[in-house]
C-alpha cells in the first residue's frame, strides 16, 4: 500500500490538528500511533480529577469542531476519511477513557486495546458512518467504537474489580 497517496499537498493548522501533530503522516499504522499517543494526554485527564458531565460536554464540543474541520479539508483536498487523519482515534480513546472508573495502567492498557479492536471491526452503527463520505463520518464511526470498547472496559472493571 502506498502511503503517500493520502499525504495533502501542504501541512496546514487543520492537517495538523488532524493528524495530531504528525503522527497520522507515520507510514506504520497512523490509527495505532494516534491511539497510543493519546494515552499521556488520558492519563493526564485522569489525574485531574474533572467530574464526568465536563468530560462529556468537552467531548460533544470536540467531536463538533473536529467534524467540521474533517470535513472542510476533506472536501478541500477531495479525500475520503485519509489515514492520516487520526484525531479521530484520539476522541474514540477519549469516549472509552469516559467510562473508566478510575486510571491505573491497567485501565489505560484495556483502553487502548478495546479501542483498536472496535476501530477495526467497526460493528454496526459504526461501520455506517465509516462509509459516509463525510467529515462527521471520519469522526463518528471512532466515537461509536470508543462507546462500545468503553461499555466493555466497564463489565470488565464491574467483572474483575480492577479498582
Amino acid at each position: 500500500m502506498n502511503w503517500k497517496k493520502n499525504l495533502p499537498p501542504q501541512i496546514s493548522f487543520s492537517t495538523l490538528v488532524l493528524s495530531m501533530g504528525g503522527v497520522g503522516f507515520s507510514p506504520l499504522a497512523p490509527g495505532t500511533m494516534g491511539s497510543i499517543v493519546s494515552l499521556p494526554l488520558l492519563y493526564l485527564w485522569g489525574l485531574v480529577s474533572i467530574p464526568k458531565i465536563v468530560t462529556i460536554v468537552a467531548l460533544i464540543f470536540l467531536i463538533s469542531i473536529i467534524s467540521f474541520m474533517t470535513e472542510r479539508v476533506q472536501k478541500k483536498l477531495n479525500l475520503k476519511d485519509p489515514q492520516w487523519i487520526v484525531i479521530d482515534e484520539m476522541l474514540g480513546m477519549m469516549v472509552t477513557f469516559a467510562f473508566v472508573p478510575q486510571i491505573d495502567f491497567w485501565n489505560l492498557l484495556l483502553c487502548l486495546v478495546f479501542f483498536r479492536f472496535f476501530d477495526i471491526i467497526k460493528f454496526w452503527p459504526a461501520s455506517y458512518f465509516d462509509k459516509m463520505n463525510h467529515g462527521a463520518g471520519t469522526i463518528l464511526d471512532d466515537v461509536i467504537s470508543g462507546v462500545y470498547a468503553g461499555i466493555l472496559l466497564l463489565i470488565v472493571n464491574i467483572l474483575f474489580a480492577l479498582r
